[in-house]
Parts: C-alpha cells; structure tokens; sequence
C-alpha cells in the first residue's frame, strides 16, 4: 500500500517538482502515489459536496446486502467464535455502518466480529469514527494490512479500494518498450515522456504483441496485497469480496483517468486536488490471490451479484414503506446500482476464500478465473 492513504501536504506538487528537478523524469506510478495519498489526506472528498459517489453513498442497500453476504461467509466457516471483519480504505464509514447494521440480523455473528480499518489518513479516520459511533463499535485502525490480527479467521471488504493503488505504465514504442515517465516541459506543466527501456519479457504476456503507441498497465500493489491476504485467507481462514470497476480478463489500454466535483479532470494538472483511478486487472487479481494460496471465485457483475443476493426485492420493501418521493429515490438508486447502462457491468465483483470454504454467495457456477 505504498503511497496511499498516508498524511502528508495536502498538494504535492513541491515534493513532485524537486524530484523531476534531481532526476530529469519519474515514473508514473510514483506520480499517481503522491498525488493520491495527498488527496486522500485532505480528508472527506466523497459524496455530491465531493469529487465521486460511490455505492455505499448511493444506497443503504449496497451495504445492507454486502453485510448479509458476510454473514453468510460467516455461517459457511462454521461460525467462529472471533472474527476480524475489515475493510479496506473505508472512505466515510458508510459501507461498514451499513454492513454492521445488516450484520444484526445475525446476533452470533455481529457479536463474533471485531472491525478493523485499514486507513491512513487521519482526517478519514475522524470522519469514521463519528460515523461508526451511531453503530456501537470501536473500530481499529490500522495503516497496512500487515498489522491486521493473525489468530482469527478474516472477512474483508474492499470497495473501491484498489482502483486507487498506483499503476506502472509501460508503453511500446517502435522498438521495443520504455516505462512511461513523468516529467515538467518547457512551459513548466507536468507532461509524459518515455523512460528508461524495458526488456518485453516484462510485460504482461497478454500485451506483449501490441503494436507501437499502445500502452499496458500493472498494478504491483494491488498484486503484493492479493497475494497477502490470499495467503492470510488459506493460514487463518476467511473471505475478502472486491467490488470495483475494471476489466474482467487483463487487457492492453490506457485506464488512468482523474475527477473533480464529479467531471473528468487532467490526470497531470494539480496532482493531489483530483481523484486519480485506474481500472482493475480482475484477472491478475485473481491470479495474485490464488498464488498466495486462496481460492478466487469470479468476477461476477455487479449486477447479477446483487441480483442474485436479493438487492430487488429489499428494494421493494424500503419503496412499500416509504413515501411516494423516497421510494422514487429507492428505485433510482436500484438503476444506478445494476443497470448494464450505469454500475451493473463496469463493477465487478470478485472472492477469494480459504480453498476448504463451499462455494460463496453470488458466485454458484461462476468459477474461478
């Protein structure tokens, strides 16, 4: 998790030009670590007053079925008398807060599980410490997935944590591959430049035949903490459920884009005031889990996940039992959340579980990747 979510100045552009400065170029993903962890840092940039919606900030019903699939997972590890229910990069607090108050239904459950917080911001951490308060728990917090407890079984959520991890961009070139760098032009802008020559047996096999100009992306991060906790998940026991946008199968293409106040924003212009994002390699995901010694199950959509784990019909309740105007607003957060048109494709879901785990919720028949 290097270079997200840690306090530091709340625009980095100083630490990012003296580099450049010594170095003539850096490479992008120490960019997009920077100017991420400086935008994380700033504290709450979620929700209409912010940069991006996400779906615990869309509906109550996100959350309230992710709690539910927890439970189920519990009940499915034979119901352990202690379990560390985590989430990564918890933004608010809302999708815990939701997951926690679903998780009540199930009384063994929600009383076996201790809430830990993976966060490094410290502004963040205030903001979910009012939110969670409502919710009765004292959550722990925690800056890295190292420091998590080892002598329990683990239940790990992670929605929209690892499309903000940093990405290495490699682009072709006539001859052979470079490394895409940032550098500052003549007019004083951040600006690409090719960097030093890889050799192509570095890049992704699946990318390796594309032509010049193409670029590829990985993710070290996101594979280091897949195989963690995959390894974590076969050791202790557990389930951790990814929910975030990306590619189903790895594929070539330039995925890094910014926001800011909801519009699409330069990815090199104020880095840390902007949300910077690359889309998920599902597959390298997976295939990073089941090294460490998880099973993976999925991708699935987010739409058929929440299709098939009941998401309409808790819909049809809160509609029945509000009002004309609310239940309006029940059913166009339901859209916004399953639709092909809207989340229901671009959002995946993926599992990885202890391998002696039945199959989960969700994934019946989906297999592994």
């Amino acid at each position: 998790m290097t270079g997200v979510r840690r306090d530091t100045e709340p625009y980095p552009d100083s630490v990012l030009r003296a580099r450049i400065d010594a170095e003539g170029s850096i490479p992008f993903d120490d960019y997009m670590a920077e100017a991420v962890a400086a935008y994380y840092g700033r504290g709450d940039v979620f929700g209409l007053a912010g940069d991006f919606t996400t779906a615990p900030e869309i509906s109550q019903m996100f959350g309230e079925i992710l709690g539910l699939w927890c439970a189920v997972a519990w009940q499915l590890m034979d119901g352990p008398g202690r379990v560390a229910l985590v989430e990564l990069g918890p933004g608010r607090g809302t999708l815990m807060s939701d997951v926690l108050r679903a998780a009540g239904m199930l009384p063994p459950f929600r009383q076996s599980a201790s809430v830990h917080l993976v966060e490094r911001s410290r502004p963040l951490r205030a903001i979910q410490a009012r939110t969670l308060a409502e919710s009765g728990v004292a959550p722990r917090w925690h800056d890295d997935i190292a420091e998590l407890p080892r002598d329990v079984p683990l239940i790990v959520i992670a929605n929209e944590f690892f499309d903000a991890l940093p990405v290495r961009q490699c682009q072709r070139a006539i001859h052979g591959w470079h490394e895409r760098h940032v550098t500052v032009n003549e007019d004083g802008a951040y600006a690409f430049t090719p960097g030093p020559e890889i050799d192509a047996a570095d890049v992704p096999e699946h990318a390796r035949a594309a032509g010049p100009g193409s670029i590829v992306e990985t993710c070290p991060a996101a594979g280091a903490i897949a195989r963690d906790l995959g390894a974590r998940l076969a050791r202790q026991g557990g389930v951790m459920l990814a929910v975030d946008y990306g590619y189903a199968q790895s594929a070539a293409g330039d995925s890094v884009q910014a926001l800011k106040r909801h519009k699409f924003h330069p990815v090199l212009v104020d880095p840390g005031c902007a949300d910077i994002t690359a889309h998920v390699d599902f597959q390298a995901l997976a295939e990073a889990g089941e090294a460490g010694g998880a099973k993976a199950s999925g991708p699935v959509d987010q739409g058929a996940f929440l299709n098939a784990l009941g998401i309409v019909q808790r819909a049809d309740v809160l509609a029945q039992n509000a009002a004309p105007q609310q239940a309006a607003e029940v059913r166009k957060a339901l859209h916004r959340l399953i639709d092909p048109a809207e989340m229901g494709t671009l959002f995946k879901v993926l599992a990885l579980a202890d391998p002696a785990l039945p199959p989960l919720p969700g994934f019946e028949g989906s297999g592994s990747t």
